[in-house]
């Protein structure tokens, strides 16, 4: 955007002013740095800016076009300007701003004097139009808002300077970086890109447009953002840790897949980085924001096609009427302080063809020589976007007096004695169009206007890059750009991949997709597997020797042939605990859980039906033995229970059936089984934690009844597990992300299995087979009379006949 040339010894007052009846005051950076290094006494500046010289007089040339313009806009009163050089400097901005709210405006004066108030009165100067960068514009507008003095930005993009609570009086004629960012996220969709990264400055231009960006590419779902790398703050500086800073980048976008680099950084830190990418020929496809999308000093940088393809944004462009007339005619013979500056270092030559005047600026660094330039090559560097919002500032300020002060064509009714307040009222209220521009400010003072997109065209060019507009970003969210520039980014770019196919690093071609399940080979599923095979080999044994001591005491004790139907149950959950492993498919997935928590049910009220039967037993109480008795009716306890369950499971089976579902991610696809309907998933869990806690109550009931196999005690333990395992496995089962969530069922389902296995069953078959001596009538009939003798309840033995 900017042609930097030399300037010598620049005082910081350098500054234009015109007297009039109602003053605009104008920040302009024109340039770019300021030293800070000299002895005591003046700053000075360097790095002179001619494109940004002319935006100063793009404000001068407005508003003298207004003052002139027949019918007049003001009849009877004059507009003046007060116009400073900030050198890009947040002091001096702040400086200058402080001299624009003083009651009289003294142009000799750079210094605001010692006797300033601090309760400032009314300032002549009314409205403002400035500062060029959004750290620069947030600075003033903190300390402008103190006298509702209007501030229009015209370059600041900011999206925290919409935020009205903290900057009441800004108003400004670019669109926010709000608008710009949802500009690039729509534009990368556009091209079909997967995946981008982002660079950034820490400052608020930078920091706050990235995080935007971040924030609208995360809520896309197929867009990946690689990584976002925050520049230094002075990155632009010639120093060993921004050598470093930029080796990291460098390094970084050379590893990097994304399709495209966006800059969201100030042209000088871009500047440095497009160097870069040049040396080390990256040929990236890079989106430039509205700081350098228009930027003369990186498109002209030697080699920039090696750096790769530059699509850039930039608010609406539009020539401003009759400037470029007003500078070939060398300014129309007016004359300001901040021409005659540029006139001292610069005289204007009309000797020289365009070629040679257009080059002479950049020519030498010597600080003797006088460079002069041809008013025609000079109006080149006439851009078209920030040059037309200070145009637009201008007009936007003269209509809101025009309406403030009721004028016609002839005369106004009020005179200037009015507010700066009562002007911002009117300023930003107002609604017109200005050559071919609708101008109607939002309630967070920003424009509805969209964007140009633009490309570096490197191609046609004899020397310089052609920045030419493709498309446009309208405010309603559409992005418009040729058809076949689409066609071309997507066949030649980035071939789209099907949907179970991804990218190769080097973006040649399509790589499938890698089919992620829990594989049989896995270690965990090799011992969940082990465990699965010694359960059903014990629940098999444990069956034969309760077949084979199936009337014995100890048989009798855990419900006769209910135990049988138990270790049925048993050896269906063990076998179930295999269908989570391996590729899913719907009829492994459909037999998984609905027929665990059937399978489980039976086992839980084969167990209930036994405590019952015990309650019935002990229970002396006539009252209490009579409703306990109803419910001694084991084969009905254990159908009516288990019936419960299967009204639950059949629906889930028939109406939401578990099956296989597809999780598609970057580089892989999870097959997995969906529970169709997580509802009745919860209802068959709660509904088997609901018997298991019934249980574990008689059980713990029981315990004062005596019980020689410890049964009361065994069931509590094994139905507590039950319990602890299932109130783990739900927050886990949810939070948990990938293959592994059919193993945390498998293993839960295990340890149910083994809980009951373990503690209700494996004790009866210890005593079978090691402690025969406890499996017979008397010592049962024994036990149970010392039990009560204990309580002091005689027991009277019946008389054997």
């Amino acid at each position: 955007m900017a042609v930097l040339c030399p300037c010598l010894g620049e005082n910081v007052s350098l500054h234009a002013y015109s007297p009039g009846d109602i003053i605009i005051g104008g920040l302009f950076p024109i340039h770019g740095e300021i030293n800070r290094s000299t002895v005591s006494g003046q700053l000075s500046c360097s790095g002179y800016d001619i494109q940004k010289f002319l935006r100063t007089q793009v404000m001068i040339h407005a508003i003298r076009e207004i003052n002139q313009r027949t019918p007049r806009v003001l009849p009877n009163f004059t507009i003046g300007y007060d116009i400073y050089d900030t050198c890009g400097d947040i002091s001096l901005a702040i400086r200058a701003t402080l001299q624009l709210l003083r009651r009289q405006s003294e142009p000799q004066s750079c210094l605001v004097p010692t006797r300033f108030q601090s309760a400032l009165t009314e300032p002549e100067t009314k409205a403002v139009i400035g500062e060029y960068s959004s750290e620069g514009s947030i600075a003033v507008a903190r300390v402008i808002a103190l006298s509702s003095v209007t501030q229009i930005g015209y370059a600041a993009t900011s999206e925290l300077l919409s935020r009205k609570l903290k900057f009441p009086t800004f108003l400004r004629t670019i669109p926010s970086d709000e608008h710009q960012t949802k500009a690039i996220a729509e534009l990368v969709t556009k091209f079909n890109w997967k995946s981008v990264a982002i660079v950034a400055s820490d400052d608020e231009y930078g920091k706050y447009g990235s995080e935007k960006l971040e924030d609208l590419l995360s809520k896309t779902k197929d867009i990946c953002n690689e990584f976002i790398f925050v520049l230094p703050g002075n990155f632009s500086q010639n120093n060993s840790h921004n050598h470093t800073s930029l080796a990291d980048l460098m390094s970084k976008i050379n590893e990097s897949s994304a399709e495209a680099v966006i800059l969201f950084t100030k042209e000088s830190n871009a500047a440095v980085i497009m160097e870069a990418a040049i040396e080390r020929s990256l040929n990236r496809t890079w989106i430039a924001t509205d700081t350098w999308s228009t930027s003369m000093k990186v498109s002209a940088l030697p080699g920039i096609e090696m750096a790769g393809e530059v699509f850039g944004f930039v608010s609406k462009r539009n020539e401003v009427p009759g400037f470029k007339d007003y500078v070939i005619s060398m300014f129309n013979g007016t004359t300001n302080g901040l021409l005659e500056d540029y006139l001292t270092h610069f005289p204007l030559c009309s000797d020289q063809s365009e070629e040679n005047g257009e080059s002479n600026c950049s020519l030498t660094n010597n600080q003797t020589a006088k460079q002069c330039l041809d008013p025609s090559s000079l109006a080149n560097y006439i851009d078209q976007d920030i040059s037309y919002n200070i145009y637009l500032a201008v007009q936007v300020i003269a209509e809101g007096l025009r309406s403030l002060l009721k004028c016609d064509n002839h005369h106004c009714e009020h005179s200037t004695e009015f507010t700066a307040q009562e002007l911002f009222m009117e300023i930003k209220n107002v609604n017109f169009t200005v050559n071919k521009t609708h101008i109607l400010f939002d309630s967070n003072g920003d424009p509805r206007l969209g964007y140009d997109i633009l490309y570096w065209n490197k191609t046609e060019s004899k020397q310089n890059t052609q920045i030419e507009t493709i498309g446009e970003y309208l405010p309603s969210g559409q992005v418009k750009v040729p058809d076949d520039l689409v066609r071309n980014m997507c066949s030649e770019e980035c071939k789209r991949c099907g949907a179970k196919q991804y990218s190769s690093p080097q973006r040649e071609r399509c790589l499938e997709k890698t089919v992620q399940f829990l594989h049989w080979a896995e270690p965990f599923v090799i011992v969940l597997s082990a465990l699965g095979l010694f359960g059903i080999t014990v629940t098999i044994v444990f069956a034969v020797l309760f077949t084979v001591y199936r009337g014995t005491p100890v048989v009798k004790a855990v419900g006769g042939y209910l135990c049988l139907l138990e270790l049925f149950s048993l050896l269906a959950c063990f076998c179930l605990s295999f269908s989570f492993a391996g590729r899913p498919t719907d009829g492994s997935c459909m037999v998984g859980l609905p027929l665990f928590g059937i399978a489980f049910s039976l086992c839980i009220s084969c167990i209930l039906a036994n405590l019952l039967q015990i309650l019935v037993g002990f229970s002396f109480q006539l009252n209490q033995r009579s409703w306990v008795k109803r419910l001694h009716q084991p084969a009905a306890v254990a159908t009516i229970v288990t019936g419960i369950q299967l009204a639950l499971c059949v629906p889930w089976l028939c109406l939401y059936p578990p099956l296989v579902h597809e999780e598609i991610f970057s580089e892989s696809i999870l097959k997995q089984c969906e529970k169709g309907s997580y509802k009745l998933f919860i209802a068959m869990l709660a509904y088997n934690a609901l018997l298991a806690l019934i249980c574990f109550l008689f059980a713990f009931t029981g315990k004062q009844l005596p019980d020689l196999y410890n049964n009361a005690s065994l069931v509590s333990i094994s139905m507590l597990l039950f319990l602890i395992v299932w109130v783990f496995f739900i927050p886990i089962y949810i939070s948990l992300i990938g293959r592994y969530k059919s193993a945390i069922e498998s293993a839960a389902i295990l340890i149910s299995s083994y809980s009951i296995l373990g503690c209700h069953l494996a004790p009866k078959c210890y005593i079978m087979v090691f402690r025969k001596e406890l499996n017979n009538e008397s010592a049962i009939t024994e036990y149970i009379r010392k039990h009560y003798e204990q309580k002091g309840v005689v027991v009277v033995s019946r008389a054997k006949s």
